[in-house]
Parts: C-alpha cells; structure tokens; sequence
C-alpha cells in the first residue's frame, strides 16, 4: 500500500512539475512573440579648431537601448533609453492602431517638425545627425537657449496615417511645448503637422509646422528682449522634399521659425551617392540664420565617406569646413563606429 501511495505522489508530482514546464514555456513563447529588443552604439573621434582651445578626443555620441512591446494586435507600447552622458529617458508611450488611415499615440517621442527630426540617428548620414537649422528649430541639441531642449522630443497626443493607398501621409498633434521630460509650464499646448506627398515610388514632397507659445528657460544673445520665464511665439514652418533612387538619395528642405519678433531661416541640402555596394560618398550644405536682422548666419559644407561592413552596422568619416559670418571659420574633422543589434 505504501509503495503504491510513494508512487502516485511521484507520479503527481511529475505531473505538476510538467505542468509547470508548459506553463513557463508557454510564457517566455509569448514574451517571445510580443517584446522585440534593439539598441545601437555610436562612438568615435573628433578634431575641432573652433575657437580658442583645440579639441582633439575620443568620445560616445550614443549609446541606445529599445524596446517595443505588442499588446494586442492593435496596441502597442515603445521605450527608448539613452545611456550615453548622464543618461535619460527618450521616449516613453503608447498606441492605438484604429484603421490603417488612423493610428493615435499619447506619450513623449519625437516631434514631427522637419522630415531629419524624426528619423533615426542609425540612418542619418551626417556625423553630427542633423542640420543646423533642423537642430535649432526642432531643440535637438540644445543650440536654442531659450527653449534648452534636446533629443527634439515632447509629451503629447498624435495621431497619424496614410490615405488614399499611401498617396499622403499625414501627422497631427498637440504638445507640451516645452521639451523633453518638462512638464508643461504655461499651460498653452503647441500644435504640430506635417504632410508629405509621395507623387512617385522615388519622390516625397511635403511640409510641416509647429504653432504654440514658448516659456524661457534661459536668456538668449540672439534674442535678448525675452527673460526667463517669460512666454513668447514660439511658431515654425518647413518645406522639403526627398529622392530616393539606387545611385543617389537627396534630402533638402527649407525652414523658417519665429521666437518673439526675431525671424530666423535655414536650409540644407544632403546627398548620398552609393559609388560601391555598401559604400557611400557624402555631401551636404548646410545653412543657418539664426537672426534675419543682426546676421547671426553660419554654413557648414560637409564631405566624408560610409562603410556598412554588416546589416545597420557602418564606419563613417567626415571632414566640415564652418563659414562664419562673424567669428573665424573653422575646421572640423569626424570618425564615427556605429553598431547595433
């Protein structure tokens, strides 16, 4: 009788340890299925002659971890670290895919002002990632000081989509205004869009906007009659386009922005030629006026050379002559590793 009850405990307990089994199976399976994880490193060299001092040092630019999980087949949640400095949170939010035409998103990500704003670094030719206008007006790296954001990213609502067989794309939101993790602090949202038009599979056109009031961070040289804490104008507009063909691919666009009564332009024009498989030739020009009236303008001219050696992963090297309208000119020169998983 023992040796029969020994047996159905073990036999049970069999049972339930593949019970178990299963079960845990089942959930790294489904975690498998519904949580995709990347990240991307980008460190390399830069030699600097602006100014007085020389820069001349091995840096990281970013280090980037994401993760985007499914939870159902129409929800869906995002989240971006940086790791890199001292370390933040990029984006942080949550969707809702209603029809193909109409996707709503409610969280921090990146504004979509400009068509570089809201591309990937891992994608951007340029070194220093985005143009000098695009970086100013859309608080990339923190050039504006009255605005002081970077990472070009806000909290808000957006809904976006393509119509009419993807013919049209569209976004529209409503947004904080005040940068990346900042909670609001005038209370008065920006709106923001953008519409781009694919007449041809090789050809966008389009333009976008931001309207809204800025709250000063900080004071500004380029605009001085603003103090901080003090709400002004803060609005912009862009029209660009691209070409995307298997010898070349062209971006160019035209921006223009407001802060108070100082009117500010920009425009930019990048090519990459793919001369070999998996190797490009860079160009680009690169114009920025941060002040119409005082002529606080600068133009970068840009050449180097990309190698992708594996899938997303490239070495990259670039030399920027700097054109100063006031101040000397100077020299920049730029090696740059990307990797990423």
């Amino acid at each position: 009788m023992r040796r029969i009850l020994l047996s159905c405990l073990l036999l049970s307990a069999a049972c339930i340890l593949k019970a178990q089994d299963a079960c845990l199976n089942d959930v790294v399976n489904t975690l498998k299925d519904r949580i995709s994880l990347a990240g991307y490193a980008q460190v390399g060299y830069t030699y600097d002659d602006e100014g007085e001092g020389t820069e001349n040092t091995f840096d990281i630019k970013r280090v980037i971890f994401m993760a985007s999980g499914k939870i159902t087949d129409k929800w869906t949640c995002y989240f971006m670290y940086s790791f890199a400095n001292t370390g933040k949170i990029l984006e942080a939010y949550t969707e809702y895919h209603f029809l193909p035409q109409l996707t709503a998103r409610i969280g921090q990500f990146k504004t979509m002002y400009t068509i570089e704003n809201p591309m990937s670094p891992c994608f951007v030719e340029l070194i220093n990632c985005y143009s000098q206008a695009t970086n100013y007006m859309a608080g990339i790296n923190g050039s504006d000081p009255l605005y002081s954001s970077s990472g070009g990213r806000d909290m808000g609502l957006l809904i976006y989509g393509d119509l009419f067989k993807k013919l049209v794309s569209y976004n529209l939101a409503v947004m904080n205004g005040q940068g990346i993790n900042m909670k609001d602090r005038n209370n008065q949202k920006d709106i923001v869009g953008s519409l781009m038009v694919h007449p041809l599979e090789w050809l966008s056109v389009g333009g976008s906007f931001i309207k809204g009031k800025g709250c000063a961070v900080a004071t500004s040289s380029i605009n001085p009659d603003i103090a901080v804490g003090e709400n002004y104008t803060r609005n912009r507009w862009s029209a660009g386009a691209t070409i995307k063909t298997d010898p070349i691919d062209i971006r160019t666009e035209y921006l223009e922005g407001k802060d108070g009564h100082v009117k500010s332009n920009g425009y930019y024009a990048t090519l990459s030629a793919h001369v070999l498989p998996k190797f490009d030739v860079i160009a680009s020009y690169d114009y920025l006026n941060k002040n119409k009236t005082i002529d606080d303008k600068q133009t970068n001219y840009v050449a180097g050379v990309q190698y992708w050696f594996y899938p997303k992963c490239r070495l990259q090297a670039q030399y920027t002559y700097c054109n100063r309208h006031k101040g000397e000119n100077s020299n920049l020169l730029q090696a740059q590793l990307q990797v990423r998983f």
